[in-house]
């Protein structure tokens, strides 16, 4: 065989193992000079397509506009409808191709919301009046099938309330604390129960998970409590059933009352409410400092490795949030993203005068987002042992709310990590611990050959799961003409996206 073609063959072999996101279509709306233009947003409707929506006002009247497309991107229909002027959009769900757009107060005057179910097909819709008697923020909505459940917080308490769609009325469902707590997720399993999880202190004042699972109508099943080993608490936590039946919970864990973190804990519970939970260091983790440069990491880990051979902890603090636990063939995958918050300061007056009479300045500390350092990848077996563990660096992001901005695209033999900042597609795949194609770099197609879009000209955008190996994206985006950069388009984009 020629030299030649075993070169193309070792190629063709390499470039099989390696993933690609092929870029497939794109949409665009022509944004106006008026306020409130760039407002769109989009929510996933899987195989019938996407929904984009946004409330705007019309000759003095505020509406909702819907606009739905198809997996091609091309428009299905659109419409508006009339919704109160102090309503906001909270959250939006699918289920039973009918979309459930929740609206809550604007100024929490009132605790009611106004539930507005449209048909995925024609777009037909109903209003369901939601009467509650405690104004709440709701972070958490999911709707089964006898209803819609709203978590948040009152008074810095957790609650979920039940809206039967047979009853017309809300409750307050059983089992929530009279102490101070965190909702840490509503999940709906495949069997049509909800777990809601707490983070709240036992009566040793160490941070807790309870359980509580609820059937579709929100009436109380169990509550399964995770309590922590000796100086530990369990700060935060996602829930997955895996297909033994079985439940884990992974998270985070700390070693005192703090929102650092120390390490990663996997909790695997059976039917009758036993567990056994597992904990693992950031310094047992195999590529937890791969983000960082190469001499910082050798410094790390020899750092580790001395503190191991003397018998000492190894502490590290890290914020660090868990979005995702799935299963993944006979083993199951825990995603998250470490970040930090950062501030900015300000001088001013403090209204007085110094000793030689120049006035006394104050730093005046200004929340300024949160920067985000890493993703996290780990693989667990059945029994909740650690097998691999792998990381993504994330440059430049920075958000004022918490968010994921790292997806997961498994397949069989290899994991893609994908994030969109500041129009750039940024990937990496992986294979347990190894890595099959580092860091890439794609910037997102345009619709026009001869269209330009730069970085700075890229807002609000984010990278979304649509339905099997598809994403999309979306953002408001300044298009520019190349040959004539002072000639421009301010759009609402929707990129499509396959993962193969």
């Amino acid at each position: 065989m020629k030299l030649s073609n075993i070169i193309a063959l070792f190629l063709l072999s390499i470039s099989s193992l390696v993933a690609q996101v092929e870029q497939l279509s794109r949409y665009e709306l022509v944004l106006g000079n008026y306020d409130g233009a760039e407002d769109f947003k989009v929510a996933s409707l899987e195989e019938d397509g996407l929904l984009i929506y946004r409330k705007v006002e019309i000759a003095g009247d505020d509406r909702l506009h819907l606009i739905k497309v198809d997996t091609s991107l091309s428009e299905s229909w659109q419409g508006y409808i009339s919704v109160a002027k102090n309503l906001t959009i909270s959250h939006i769900r699918l289920r039973d191709k009918v979309v459930y757009t929740l609206f809550k107060s604007a100024n929490f005057i009132t605790g009611n919301f106004q539930l507005l179910a449209s048909s995925v097909v024609n777009g037909n819709y109903k209003v369901y009046n939601i009467e509650n008697f405690i104004p709440f923020n709701p972070t958490e909505f999911i709707i089964t099938d006898k209803g819609a459940m709203l978590g948040g917080y009152f008074n810095y308490r957790p609650l979920v309330l039940f809206y039967d769609f047979s009853t017309n009325r809300a409750r307050v469902l059983p089992g929530f604390f009279n102490e101070p707590g965190e909702l840490t997720q509503v999940k709906q399993s495949a069997d049509g129960t909800v777990d809601v999880i707490i983070s709240s202190k036992n009566y040793e004042r160490k941070k807790s998970l309870w359980i509580r699972n609820y059937d579709a109508g929100g009436d109380l099943i169990k509550t399964t409590i995770l309590e922590p080993e000796d100086n530990k608490h369990l700060i935060f936590g996602r829930s997955a059933k895996m297909p033994n039946n079985e439940q884990v919970v992974a998270g985070v864990y700390g070693s005192r009352d703090s929102e650092y973190s120390r390490g990663i804990f996997v909790a695997e519970i059976n039917a009758a409410g036993e567990y056994r939970t597992t904990y693992y260091n950031f310094g047992d983790l195999h590529n937890f400092f791969s983000y960082m440069k190469a001499n910082r990491e050798r410094r790390t880990k020899e750092r580790i490795e001395r503190r191991k051979i003397k018998g000492k902890k190894i502490r590290f603090s890290y914020r660090f949030i868990v979005h995702e636990v799935v299963p993944y063939g006979n083993q199951y995958l825990m995603l998250g993203e470490a970040f930090y918050p950062r501030y900015t300061y300000a001088n001013s007056r403090s209204g007085g005068f110094g000793y030689y009479g120049n006035p006394m300045m104050r730093s005046d500390r200004v929340f300024d987002g949160y920067q985000y350092t890493h993703a996290v990848i780990i693989g667990f077996n059945e029994n909740g042992k650690l097998i691999w563990d792998n990381s993504f660096e994330i440059n430049d992001v920075k958000s004022f709310e918490l968010q994921q901005f790292v997806k997961i695209a498994p397949e069989s033999d290899r994991i893609t990590l994908l994030y969109l900042h500041n129009n750039l597609i940024r990937t990496k795949t992986i294979q347990g611990n190894q890595v099959l194609e580092g860091k890439t770099t794609d910037p997102m197609k345009t619709r026009y050959d001869f269209d330009l879009v730069k970085e700075r000209d890229t807002q609000k955008s984010k990278l979304d799961y649509w339905y099997p190996n598809h994403f999309f994206a979306s953002g408001v985006q300044v298009v520019r003409n190349q040959a004539h950069e002072s000639s421009y388009r301010k759009v609402f984009f929707i990129n499509k996206l396959k993962y193969q």
